[in-house]
C-alpha cells in the first residue's frame, strides 16, 4: 500500500492515494451508524432521495450539472454504511466535491412519495425474477433477526410505514452520530486533497467511533425455505452457513474455499462434478459474502425440477470431499494463484481502488488490510482448509428452494 492518512480537525479519516499520470479521480465518503433492523428500506430510500434535490438544485439541475462534467456520483446504502462516491477528471474535481458537499449538507427529501412508489415498483419487479425470490428465501433466514436480512419481501411488508419524517431523522443520526471515512485515489497529492475537503466538509459534525457489537445470532437449527412460483421452468437451490468475516484468522482460508468450490468459473469443483459430468446445472456457483458483523457461505444452482434431488446429494457430496481430503498442493497454489490474480484485476482502477479503502477504514480494518490479507492467504495450507471447512461446514444451514 502506498498512501497518506490524515485527518481533519472534526476527526474525519481520510486515506490519499496518489495514482500519477491517471485522467480521474474516484472519491468515496463513507458514513457509519447504528442501525436499526426494525424499518427494513430506511436506509435504502434515504439513499435514494439524496440525487432528488437540494436547497440550491432541483433534480434536473443535478443530473444536468453532473452530465455537463462527466462527473459519475452515486450515493446508495451499503450492508454496513451510506456510501457517496465520484469520479470525476482531474481539473473537475472542485466541482465534485462542491457537488458532493451540497447533496450531503442540503438534500431536502422532498420527492418522497414519488421515490418510495418508484422503489417499491422496483422491488416487485425485482421479486419476479426466480434467483431473486429464491435469494429472499435464503437472506431472510439466515439473517432473520438482523437489518443483514432486511430482503426485498420485508421492505415491501414495512414500505407504508416509512415516512418523510423518518427519513429525516435517519439522515440527523447519520450526520451526527457516525463514523467518517473518505478515501480518495488519483493523480492529485495529499495537501491539496486535505485543503479541498477542509473547505468542504470540516464543517459537518464530528466523526465517532462506533461500537458496533454483532447481533448476528448462530443457527440453533437447519432451516429450510420452500418457495413456489407457477411459472419458473428451473428450481433455484441455496444451501449457505454463517461464517467467520474479514477480521477472522479464517478470513484466508474461507477466500480459498470458496474459489476452489466455486468461484473459480470452469476449473471449480462445483462447475466439473455438478455441471459437466453429471450436466445437472445451468449455472452452479459457490459465494463468500464478508458483512462487518459476519460473513456466509453459500452454494448455488439452477437447475431443472426435477433434479431437485440428485442436486441436494451433489452439494453434500462435495461438501463432505472437502471437509474428509485435503486439497493437492497443486489445487492449492491454482486457487491462490485465481485468488491473487482476481485481486489484482479488480484494483486496476482509481474507483474500485477508492471502493476498497473506503470499505477498509469504515469498518475498522486497516487501510492497509489487503496487503495484509495478500500475505496471509499465500500461507495457507492445505490443512488449515481442512479444518476450516470442518469448522464451518458441520454448523446448521440454511436451504431456500424455489420451484414451480
Amino acid at each position: 500500500m502506498i498512501g497518506n492518512t490524515i485527518k481533519l480537525n472534526n476527526n474525519i479519516e481520510i486515506f490519499c492515494k496518489q495514482n500519477k499520470n491517471t485522467p480521474r479521480i474516484a472519491l468515496c465518503f463513507n458514513f457509519r451508524a447504528k442501525r436499526n433492523k426494525n424499518n427494513p428500506g430506511l436506509d435504502t430510500i434515504m439513499a435514494r432521495l439524496f440525487l432528488q434535490g437540494t436547497k440550491t438544485r432541483t433534480a434536473e439541475q443535478l443530473a444536468n450539472e453532473l452530465d455537463a462534467y462527466a462527473i459519475e456520483l452515486s450515493a446508495d446504502s451499503r450492508p454496513d454504511y451510506i456510501r457517496f462516491k465520484f469520479v470525476c477528471l482531474n481539473e473537475d474535481f472542485d466541482n465534485a466535491l462542491e457537488i458532493m458537499a451540497d447533496i450531503i449538507k442540503n438534500s431536502t427529501f422532498e420527492d418522497f412519495d414519488k421515490e418510495i412508489s418508484k422503489m417499491e415498483g422496483e422491488i416487485i419487479a425485482e421479486l419476479d425474477s426466480p434467483r431473486a425470490k429464491a435469494s429472499d428465501g435464503y437472506y431472510s433466514n439466515i439473517f432473520k433477526d438482523h437489518y443483514y436480512g432486511n430482503t426485498g419481501t420485508r421492505v415491501l411488508k414495512n414500505i407504508k410505514n416509512l415516512t418523510k419524517e423518518k427519513v429525516l431523522e435517519n439522515y440527523n443520526n447519520m450526520i451526527n452520530e457516525s463514523k467518517k471515512v473518505i478515501s480518495v485515489v488519483g493523480d492529485i497529492d495529499t495537501d491539496t486533497v486535505k485543503n479541498e475537503l477542509t473547505k468542504y466538509f470540516a464543517d459537518i459534525p464530528e466523526s465517532k467511533d462506533i461500537e458496533l457489537i454483532s447481533t448476528v445470532k448462530e443457527l440453533q437449527e437447519d432451516k429450510y425455505s420452500e418457495i413456489i412460483k407457477p411459472d419458473a421452468n428451473q428450481a433455484h437451490i441455496i444451501k449457505g452457513w454463517i461464517t467467520e468475516t474479514s477480521n477472522s484468522e479464517d478470513y484466508p482460508a474461507l477466500l480459498l474455499l470458496n474459489v476452489i468450490l466455486g468461484a473459480s468459473g470452469l476449473s471449480s469443483r462445483l462447475f466439473l462434478e455438478l455441471r459437466d459430468k453429471k450436466g445437472l446445472a445451468y449455472v452452479v456457483r459457490s459465494s463468500y459474502e464478508v458483512f462487518g458483523q459476519c460473513a456466509d457461505f453459500f452454494i448455488y444452482i439452477a437447475t431443472e425440477p426435477k433434479n431437485i434431488e440428485v442436486s441436494l446429494a451433489g452439494f453434500k457430496e462435495e461438501i463432505d470431499k472437502i471437509c474428509t481430503y485435503p486439497v493437492s498442493e497443486e489445487e492449492l497454489e491454482n486457487a491462490k494463484n485465481n485468488m491473487l490474480g482476481k485481486w489484482a484485476f479488480t484494483q486496476e482502477t482509481n474507483e474500485n481502488q477508492a471502493v476498497l479503502y473506503g470499505n477498509y477504514g469504515i469498518l475498522g480494518l486497516g487501510f492497509d488490510f489487503n496487503d495484509r490479507a495478500k500475505e496471509n492467504i499465500k500461507k495457507v495450507t492445505a490443512e488449515q482448509l481442512l479444518k476450516c471447512a470442518k469448522k464451518y461446514f458441520s454448523k446448521n444451514s440454511v436451504l431456500s428452494i424455489l420451484k414451480p
